[in-house]
Protein backbone atom coordinates (compact mmCIF):
# COMPACT_ATOMS: atom_id res chain seq x y z
CA UNK A 1 0.00 0.00 0.00
CA UNK A 2 0.96 3.62 -0.51
CA UNK A 3 -0.98 4.61 2.60
CA UNK A 4 -2.74 2.97 5.56
CA UNK A 5 -5.38 5.19 7.19
CA UNK A 6 -6.17 4.43 10.83
CA UNK A 7 -9.79 5.33 11.53
CA UNK A 8 -13.06 4.72 9.71
CA UNK A 9 -14.88 7.87 10.77
CA UNK A 10 -15.60 10.97 8.71
CA UNK A 11 -12.02 12.26 8.59
CA UNK A 12 -10.59 8.84 7.77
CA UNK A 13 -13.20 8.43 5.03
CA UNK A 14 -12.32 11.81 3.53
CA UNK A 15 -8.62 10.94 3.62
CA UNK A 16 -9.35 7.64 1.85
CA UNK A 17 -11.46 9.37 -0.80
CA UNK A 18 -8.99 12.11 -1.65
CA UNK A 19 -5.92 9.87 -1.42
CA UNK A 20 -7.64 7.40 -3.75
CA UNK A 21 -8.61 10.22 -6.08
CA UNK A 22 -4.92 11.22 -6.17
CA UNK A 23 -4.00 7.74 -7.42
CA UNK A 24 -2.70 6.31 -4.15
CA UNK A 25 -3.26 2.70 -3.10
CA UNK A 26 -5.19 2.93 0.18
CA UNK A 27 -6.14 0.64 3.06
CA UNK A 28 -8.40 1.88 5.87
CA UNK A 29 -8.28 0.08 9.21
CA UNK A 30 -11.00 0.65 11.80
CA UNK A 31 -11.07 -1.13 15.15
CA UNK A 32 -14.87 -1.19 15.23
CA UNK A 33 -17.43 -0.45 12.55
CA UNK A 34 -17.61 2.48 10.15
CA UNK A 35 -18.38 5.75 11.96
CA UNK A 36 -18.57 3.97 15.32
CA UNK A 37 -16.73 6.71 17.23
CA UNK A 38 -17.23 10.47 17.29
CA UNK A 39 -18.72 10.54 13.79
CA UNK A 40 -21.65 8.36 14.81
CA UNK A 41 -22.44 10.66 17.72
CA UNK A 42 -22.22 13.88 15.70
CA UNK A 43 -24.87 16.19 14.29
CA UNK A 44 -23.23 16.51 10.88
CA UNK A 45 -22.56 20.23 11.06
CA UNK A 46 -20.63 22.08 8.36
CA UNK A 47 -20.05 25.49 9.90
CA UNK A 48 -18.22 28.72 9.29
CA UNK A 49 -20.41 30.72 11.67
CA UNK A 50 -18.73 29.52 14.89
CA UNK A 51 -15.13 30.19 13.85
CA UNK A 52 -13.04 33.24 14.66
CA UNK A 53 -10.86 34.55 11.82
CA UNK A 54 -7.69 32.48 11.71
CA UNK A 55 -6.38 29.13 10.50
CA UNK A 56 -9.48 27.09 11.38
CA UNK A 57 -11.78 29.47 9.52
CA UNK A 58 -9.55 29.26 6.43
CA UNK A 59 -9.72 25.47 6.67
CA UNK A 60 -13.50 25.67 7.05
CA UNK A 61 -13.90 27.87 3.98
CA UNK A 62 -11.87 25.42 1.91
CA UNK A 63 -13.98 22.57 3.26
CA UNK A 64 -17.20 24.42 2.47
CA UNK A 65 -16.16 24.66 -1.18
CA UNK A 66 -15.23 20.97 -1.28
CA UNK A 67 -18.51 19.99 0.38
CA UNK A 68 -20.41 21.80 -2.36
CA UNK A 69 -18.45 19.89 -4.99
CA UNK A 70 -19.21 16.59 -3.27
CA UNK A 71 -22.85 17.50 -2.79
CA UNK A 72 -23.28 18.35 -6.47
CA UNK A 73 -22.69 14.67 -7.24
CA UNK A 74 -23.54 12.81 -4.04
CA UNK A 75 -25.67 15.12 -1.90
CA UNK A 76 -28.76 12.92 -1.92
CA UNK A 77 -26.67 9.96 -0.75
CA UNK A 78 -25.69 11.63 2.51
CA UNK A 79 -28.57 14.06 3.08
CA UNK A 80 -26.62 17.23 2.39
CA UNK A 81 -28.66 20.30 3.29
CA UNK A 82 -27.46 23.84 2.55
CA UNK A 83 -29.77 25.01 5.32
CA UNK A 84 -27.78 27.98 6.63
CA UNK A 85 -27.18 28.92 10.24
CA UNK A 86 -28.80 31.51 12.49
CA UNK A 87 -26.93 32.88 15.50
CA UNK A 88 -29.08 34.86 17.93
CA UNK A 89 -28.29 37.37 20.66
CA UNK A 90 -30.38 37.65 23.81
CA UNK A 91 -29.48 41.26 24.60
CA UNK A 92 -27.76 44.32 23.14
CA UNK A 93 -24.38 43.41 24.65
CA UNK A 94 -24.42 39.98 22.97
CA UNK A 95 -25.62 41.52 19.71
CA UNK A 96 -22.76 44.04 19.65
CA UNK A 97 -20.22 41.23 20.10
CA UNK A 98 -21.95 39.05 17.50
CA UNK A 99 -21.98 41.82 14.88
CA UNK A 100 -18.31 42.56 15.55
CA UNK A 101 -17.44 38.89 14.98
CA UNK A 102 -19.55 38.79 11.81
CA UNK A 103 -17.73 41.84 10.45
CA UNK A 104 -14.34 40.17 11.00
CA UNK A 105 -15.58 36.95 9.43
CA UNK A 106 -16.94 38.87 6.44
CA UNK A 107 -13.48 40.33 5.84
CA UNK A 108 -12.20 36.73 5.44
CA UNK A 109 -14.83 35.66 2.91
CA UNK A 110 -17.75 34.56 5.09
CA UNK A 111 -21.21 35.62 3.93
CA UNK A 112 -23.21 37.19 6.78
CA UNK A 113 -26.51 39.02 7.04
CA UNK A 114 -27.91 40.86 10.05
CA UNK A 115 -31.51 39.73 10.52
CA UNK A 116 -34.51 39.80 12.76
CA UNK A 117 -34.54 36.18 14.03
CA UNK A 118 -38.33 35.95 13.60
CA UNK A 119 -37.97 36.66 9.88
CA UNK A 120 -35.77 33.56 9.52
CA UNK A 121 -37.39 31.25 12.11
CA UNK A 122 -41.10 32.04 12.64
CA UNK A 123 -41.37 29.89 15.81
CA UNK A 124 -38.36 31.36 17.59
CA UNK A 125 -38.79 33.06 20.96
CA UNK A 126 -39.90 36.71 20.90
CA UNK A 127 -37.82 39.49 22.42
CA UNK A 128 -34.37 38.51 21.14
CA UNK A 129 -32.07 41.47 20.46
CA UNK A 130 -31.15 40.30 16.96
CA UNK A 131 -29.25 37.76 14.94
CA UNK A 132 -26.87 37.03 12.10
CA UNK A 133 -27.67 34.60 9.30
CA UNK A 134 -24.88 32.50 7.72
CA UNK A 135 -26.01 30.96 4.41
CA UNK A 136 -22.78 28.94 4.03
CA UNK A 137 -23.59 26.72 7.03
CA UNK A 138 -24.86 23.27 6.06
CA UNK A 139 -25.48 19.77 7.41
CA UNK A 140 -25.02 16.14 6.38
CA UNK A 141 -26.03 12.83 7.96
CA UNK A 142 -22.54 11.90 9.25
CA UNK A 143 -22.79 8.10 9.34
CA UNK A 144 -24.25 7.95 5.84
CA UNK A 145 -21.57 10.32 4.56
CA UNK A 146 -18.63 8.42 6.02
CA UNK A 147 -19.99 5.12 4.70
CA UNK A 148 -20.65 6.58 1.25
CA UNK A 149 -17.18 8.13 0.91
CA UNK A 150 -15.56 4.86 1.96
CA UNK A 151 -17.69 2.98 -0.56
CA UNK A 152 -16.64 5.44 -3.28
CA UNK A 153 -12.99 5.06 -2.27
CA UNK A 154 -13.34 1.29 -2.62
CA UNK A 155 -15.43 1.15 -5.80
CA UNK A 156 -13.80 3.98 -7.75
CA UNK A 157 -10.24 3.92 -6.49
CA UNK A 158 -9.71 0.35 -5.26
CA UNK A 159 -9.31 1.15 -1.56
CA UNK A 160 -9.46 -1.72 0.93
CA UNK A 161 -11.65 -1.18 4.01
CA UNK A 162 -10.92 -3.36 7.06
CA UNK A 163 -13.34 -3.04 10.00
CA UNK A 164 -12.94 -4.81 13.35
CA UNK A 165 -9.18 -4.47 12.89
CA UNK A 166 -7.43 -2.70 15.78
CA UNK A 167 -3.91 -1.34 15.33
CA UNK A 168 -1.47 -2.96 17.77
CA UNK A 169 1.72 -1.09 16.95
CA UNK A 170 4.00 0.42 14.34
CA UNK A 171 6.97 -0.95 12.45
CA UNK A 172 9.50 0.75 10.21
CA UNK A 173 7.44 -0.37 7.22
CA UNK A 174 3.82 -0.05 8.32
CA UNK A 175 1.45 -1.05 11.11
CA UNK A 176 0.78 -4.24 13.05
CA UNK A 177 -2.90 -5.12 13.36
CA UNK A 178 -4.99 -8.02 14.58
CA UNK A 179 -5.14 -9.07 10.92
CA UNK A 180 -1.34 -9.05 10.61
CA UNK A 181 1.28 -6.62 9.33
CA UNK A 182 0.08 -4.02 6.83
CA UNK A 183 3.10 -2.57 5.04
CA UNK A 184 2.78 0.99 3.71
CA UNK A 185 4.92 3.94 2.76
CA UNK A 186 2.68 6.26 4.77
CA UNK A 187 0.37 5.86 7.77
CA UNK A 188 -2.33 8.45 8.52
CA UNK A 189 -3.57 8.76 12.08
CA UNK A 190 -7.25 9.63 11.59
CA UNK A 191 -8.44 8.03 14.83
CA UNK A 192 -10.37 11.06 16.08
CA UNK A 193 -10.72 11.21 19.85
CA UNK A 194 -8.45 8.18 20.07
CA UNK A 195 -5.79 9.84 17.89
CA UNK A 196 -3.66 10.45 20.97
CA UNK A 197 -3.50 6.71 21.64
CA UNK A 198 -2.43 5.95 18.07
CA UNK A 199 0.16 8.72 18.22
CA UNK A 200 1.57 7.20 21.42
CA UNK A 201 1.83 3.80 19.72
CA UNK A 202 3.78 5.50 16.94
CA UNK A 203 6.15 7.19 19.41
CA UNK A 204 5.03 10.65 18.28
CA UNK A 205 2.55 11.88 20.91
CA UNK A 206 0.00 14.63 20.34
CA UNK A 207 -2.20 16.00 23.18
CA UNK A 208 -5.69 14.94 22.11
CA UNK A 209 -8.26 14.49 24.89
CA UNK A 210 -11.97 13.58 24.96
CA UNK A 211 -14.50 16.34 25.54
CA UNK A 212 -17.92 14.85 26.18
CA UNK A 213 -21.14 16.20 24.74
CA UNK A 214 -24.78 15.09 24.85
CA UNK A 215 -27.47 15.39 22.20
CA UNK A 216 -31.21 15.18 22.77
CA UNK A 217 -33.37 13.87 19.92
CA UNK A 218 -37.06 14.76 19.73
CA UNK A 219 -39.95 12.85 18.25
CA UNK A 220 -40.45 13.39 14.48
CA UNK A 221 -42.28 16.67 13.83
CA UNK A 222 -43.58 18.74 10.95
CA UNK A 223 -41.04 21.33 9.80
CA UNK A 224 -40.45 23.49 12.85
CA UNK A 225 -36.77 24.51 12.88
CA UNK A 226 -35.57 25.40 9.42
CA UNK A 227 -31.90 26.20 10.06
CA UNK A 228 -29.18 25.46 12.56
CA UNK A 229 -30.01 27.90 15.34
CA UNK A 230 -27.79 28.65 18.29
CA UNK A 231 -27.17 31.28 20.93
CA UNK A 232 -24.25 33.65 20.56
CA UNK A 233 -22.53 32.32 23.69
CA UNK A 234 -22.02 28.96 21.90
CA UNK A 235 -18.96 30.44 20.18
CA UNK A 236 -17.38 31.22 23.56
CA UNK A 237 -18.12 27.68 24.76
CA UNK A 238 -16.37 26.20 21.72
CA UNK A 239 -13.28 28.31 22.45
CA UNK A 240 -13.25 27.71 26.22
CA UNK A 241 -10.46 25.82 27.97
CA UNK A 242 -12.37 24.85 31.09
CA UNK A 243 -12.68 21.20 32.06
CA UNK A 244 -16.03 21.87 33.72
CA UNK A 245 -19.46 21.74 32.16
CA UNK A 246 -20.44 24.35 29.58
CA UNK A 247 -23.85 24.39 27.92
CA UNK A 248 -25.43 26.71 25.37
CA UNK A 249 -28.57 26.10 23.31
CA UNK A 250 -28.20 24.68 19.82
CA UNK A 251 -31.29 23.51 17.92
CA UNK A 252 -31.63 22.12 14.41
CA UNK A 253 -34.06 20.01 12.42
CA UNK A 254 -33.26 16.98 10.28
CA UNK A 255 -34.75 15.51 7.11
CA UNK A 256 -36.35 12.75 9.15
CA UNK A 257 -38.34 15.32 11.14
CA UNK A 258 -36.53 14.89 14.44
CA UNK A 259 -34.89 17.88 16.11
CA UNK A 260 -31.37 17.65 17.52
CA UNK A 261 -30.69 19.63 20.69
CA UNK A 262 -27.28 20.49 22.14
CA UNK A 263 -24.75 21.54 23.13
CA UNK A 264 -22.75 20.53 26.18
CA UNK A 265 -18.99 20.30 26.73
CA UNK A 266 -17.05 18.82 29.64
CA UNK A 267 -13.79 16.99 30.25
CA UNK A 268 -14.68 13.75 32.05
CA UNK A 269 -12.52 11.26 30.18
CA UNK A 270 -14.41 8.57 28.27
CA UNK A 271 -17.30 8.41 30.74
CA UNK A 272 -20.58 7.87 28.84
CA UNK A 273 -22.79 7.84 31.95
CA UNK A 274 -26.02 9.74 31.21
CA UNK A 275 -26.29 13.00 33.15
CA UNK A 276 -29.84 14.09 33.91
CA UNK A 277 -28.78 17.63 34.98
CA UNK A 278 -27.01 18.14 31.64
CA UNK A 279 -29.98 16.83 29.66
CA UNK A 280 -32.34 19.09 31.63
CA UNK A 281 -30.07 22.05 30.88
CA UNK A 282 -30.11 21.24 27.16
CA UNK A 283 -33.91 20.93 27.13
CA UNK A 284 -34.33 24.21 29.02
CA UNK A 285 -32.00 26.01 26.61
CA UNK A 286 -33.89 24.69 23.59
CA UNK A 287 -37.21 25.83 25.06
CA UNK A 288 -35.78 29.31 25.66
CA UNK A 289 -35.02 29.52 21.93
CA UNK A 290 -38.18 27.74 20.76
CA UNK A 291 -40.95 27.82 23.39
CA UNK A 292 -43.07 25.55 21.17
CA UNK A 293 -40.72 22.68 22.09
CA UNK A 294 -41.99 22.66 25.68
CA UNK A 295 -44.70 20.14 24.77
CA UNK A 296 -42.54 17.98 22.50
CA UNK A 297 -41.29 14.55 23.62
CA UNK A 298 -37.62 13.57 23.57
CA UNK A 299 -37.14 10.09 22.12
CA UNK A 300 -33.57 9.54 23.22
CA UNK A 301 -30.27 11.08 24.20
CA UNK A 302 -26.73 10.03 23.35
CA UNK A 303 -23.19 11.04 24.21
CA UNK A 304 -20.07 11.46 22.11
CA UNK A 305 -16.49 12.62 22.60
CA UNK A 306 -14.94 15.51 20.74
CA UNK A 307 -11.17 15.19 20.10
CA UNK A 308 -9.94 18.25 21.97
CA UNK A 309 -6.53 19.89 21.45
CA UNK A 310 -5.25 22.55 23.89
CA UNK A 311 -5.00 25.24 21.19
CA UNK A 312 -8.35 24.27 19.59
CA UNK A 313 -6.74 23.54 16.23
CA UNK A 314 -6.66 20.13 14.55
CA UNK A 315 -3.44 18.20 14.00
CA UNK A 316 -2.90 17.83 10.26
CA UNK A 317 0.30 16.97 8.46
CA UNK A 318 3.57 15.11 8.28
CA UNK A 319 5.14 14.24 11.62
CA UNK A 320 8.90 14.87 11.44
CA UNK A 321 9.46 12.63 14.48
CA UNK A 322 8.53 9.44 12.63
CA UNK A 323 9.15 8.93 8.90
CA UNK A 324 6.00 8.14 6.95
CA UNK A 325 3.57 9.18 9.71
CA UNK A 326 0.89 11.82 9.14
CA UNK A 327 -1.86 13.00 11.47
CA UNK A 328 -5.43 14.01 10.64
CA UNK A 329 -7.17 14.30 13.99
CA UNK A 330 -7.98 16.65 16.88
CA UNK A 331 -10.80 18.56 15.15
CA UNK A 332 -12.87 18.79 18.35
CA UNK A 333 -16.53 19.29 17.33
CA UNK A 334 -15.76 20.39 13.76
CA UNK A 335 -14.49 17.14 12.25
CA UNK A 336 -17.48 16.59 9.96
CA UNK A 337 -17.27 20.08 8.52
CA UNK A 338 -13.47 20.14 8.19
CA UNK A 339 -13.04 16.60 6.86
CA UNK A 340 -12.91 17.27 3.07
CA UNK A 341 -10.21 19.92 3.42
CA UNK A 342 -8.29 17.67 5.81
CA UNK A 343 -8.46 14.73 3.42
CA UNK A 344 -7.44 16.85 0.44
CA UNK A 345 -4.48 18.32 2.35
CA UNK A 346 -3.30 14.87 3.45
CA UNK A 347 -3.42 13.69 -0.17
CA UNK A 348 -1.50 16.79 -1.25
CA UNK A 349 1.19 16.22 1.35
CA UNK A 350 1.68 12.56 0.43
CA UNK A 351 1.86 13.28 -3.30
CA UNK A 352 3.90 16.47 -2.89
CA UNK A 353 1.21 18.62 -4.47
CA UNK A 354 1.22 22.27 -3.44
CA UNK A 355 -1.73 23.95 -1.77
CA UNK A 356 -2.70 27.58 -1.26
CA UNK A 357 -3.61 26.95 2.39
CA UNK A 358 -0.89 27.49 5.00
CA UNK A 359 -0.76 24.25 7.00
CA UNK A 360 1.92 25.43 9.45
CA UNK A 361 -0.58 26.18 12.28
CA UNK A 362 -1.73 22.53 12.19
CA UNK A 363 1.73 20.90 12.27
CA UNK A 364 1.87 17.82 14.54
CA UNK A 365 5.07 18.77 16.37
CA UNK A 366 3.89 22.21 17.48
CA UNK A 367 3.33 20.99 21.06
CA UNK A 368 6.93 19.78 21.50
CA UNK A 369 8.86 22.08 23.85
Amino acid sequence: MDVVIVGGGMVGAACAYYCGQAGLAVTVVERGSVAAGTTGAGEGNILVSDKEPGPELELALLSTRLWRELAAEHGTDFEYEAKGGLVVAADDHELTALLALAAKQRDRGVTTEQVDPADVEPDIAPGLAGGVYYPQDAQVQPMLTAAHLLRLAAERFGATIRTSTPVLGFTDTGVRTTAGLLPADHVVNAAGTWGGEIAELAGAPVPIHPRRGFVLVTEPLPVLVRHKVYAADYVADVASDTEGLRTSPVVEGTKSGTILIGASRERVGFDRTPSLPVLRSLAAGAIRLFPVLADVSALRAYAGFRPYCPDHLPVIGIDPRRPGLLHACGHEGAGIGLSPATGALIANMITGTSTDLDVTPFRPDRFVA
